[in-house]
């Protein structure tokens, strides 16, 4: 083991094809394999295969598990049917976003969560204390799973012969099955914005499941590529676009809250900034340069030199060609076709607001 970093199932995968590993959230992770570019483009024009065994994964059961849930988390859990996903939030009481996370329902009152890697004891400790009466049977599968995104155009080919023939379910579906004597479950999520799935399967298992992608048609992609792939979506990362202080009405995710489904966690303070009104909102900010490169932490100034923040992500954009991020802006200049300026290394460079997300599919 490196130091203190935990190592996924996968990761003997890994170091057979070469990855380049670092520290992330307290794992060992592959950051490439090879080109970032190139791993990236696979991904938007075939099928890439990612370890997500960092992540959490937490199973709530129980008579009134829907109940229970409906009044912890943002969205709207009567209305996610068997089998089905959604995204939603973890807040904390002023609103402010512990973490996104996915929500699967397997059975009626039996449901998965998977979490964000840095928040998985946080994550547990929240629903554990909100659980102190024991209403529902909650446990942290965390250590006992592996899991892999397998994202791309060509995804359902993939599928289909690592599966016998198998098809995906519907966008958001999940599919819990047994194949070659292995429990599998499958849902049609990505954190991408390609066409993809995510599989879960005992740890054991993980390794035959990531080979067989690879065997099938899917080339190992790492967190690089996963990165610029979500940028360019909009999709935000958690610790850097989403945090305790900003909420998901700041961060333009407003869909995924259901105000009116009763009270949760964070509600009031939801309410509260609804009808005061937003001050600030999370903003999708491009270079007008072409090859100029951002980065997180940049300061983000309006045209007359004034700061009006700092980026939440930044990168070169492989797709665009130019530099792209996240920054919260004031209101007024977090609008469509603002002209602004980001300091890099001393020289300002030129962008502008434009409309999410960065990349649109040909």
């Amino acid at each position: 083991m490196s130091g203190e970093l935990k190592e996924t199932p996968l990761r003997e995968v890994h170091l057979e094809l070469g990855a380049r590993m670092v520290g992330f959230a307290g794992w060992d992770m592959p950051i490439r394999y090879g080109s970032n570019l190139e791993e990236h483009q696979v991904v938007r024009q075939a099928a890439g295969a990612f370890d997500i065994s960092h992540m959490g994964q937490f199973v709530v059961e129980g008579a009134g598990a829907a109940r229970w849930l409906n009044g912890l988390l943002t969205n709207n859990v009567d209305r996610l049917g068997e089998g089905e996903a959604h995204y939603t939030f973890l807040l904390n009481e002023r609103g402010g976003v512990i973490d996104d996370l996915i929500l699967y329902r397997l059975e009626e009152e039996s449901f998965l969560l998977v979490v964000n890697a840095a928040k998985i004891g946080e994550d547990f400790s929240c629903l554990k204390a909100a659980n102190k009466e024991r209403q529902v049977e909650l446990q942290d599968r965390s250590e006992e799973m592996a899991g892999m995104a397998i994202q791309g155009p060509l995804v359902p080919d993939v599928y289909s012969r690592m599966m016998g023939g198998r098809t995906l379910p519907p966008r958001n579906g999940v599919d819990d099955f047994e194949m070659e004597g292995q429990r599998i479950l499958v849902c049609r999520t990505g954190y991408t914005g390609e066409d993809g799935f995510e599989l879960f399967c005992d740890s054991g298992a993980g390794s035959h499941w990531f080979r067989s992608a690879l065997e099938d048609g899917a080339r190992a992609c790492g967190l690089a590529a996963r990165d610029t792939l979500r940028l360019e979506m909009c999709y935000p990362l958690n610790g850097s676009d989403l945090s305790p202080e900003r909420t998901p009405l700041e961060a333009g995710l407003g869909f995924f809250v259901d105000l009116e489904k009763g009270d949760f966690i964070g509600r009031e303070a939801l309410m509260v900034q609804k009808a005061e009104g937003l001050t600030e909102r999370l903003a999708a900010v491009k270079c007008l340069e072409e090859g100029r490169p951002i980065r997180a932490g940049c300061t983000v100034m309006d045209g007359d030199g004034n700061e009006l923040g700092r980026l939440t992500s930044g990168t070169l954009s492989p797709s665009l060609g130019t530099g792209i991020g996240l920054a919260y802006l004031p209101r007024e200049a977090a609008q469509e076709a603002t002209p602004l300026k980001i300091e890099v290394r001393g020289r300002m460079i030129p962008a502008e607001v434009v409309k999410k997300p960065f990349y649109k599919k040909p």
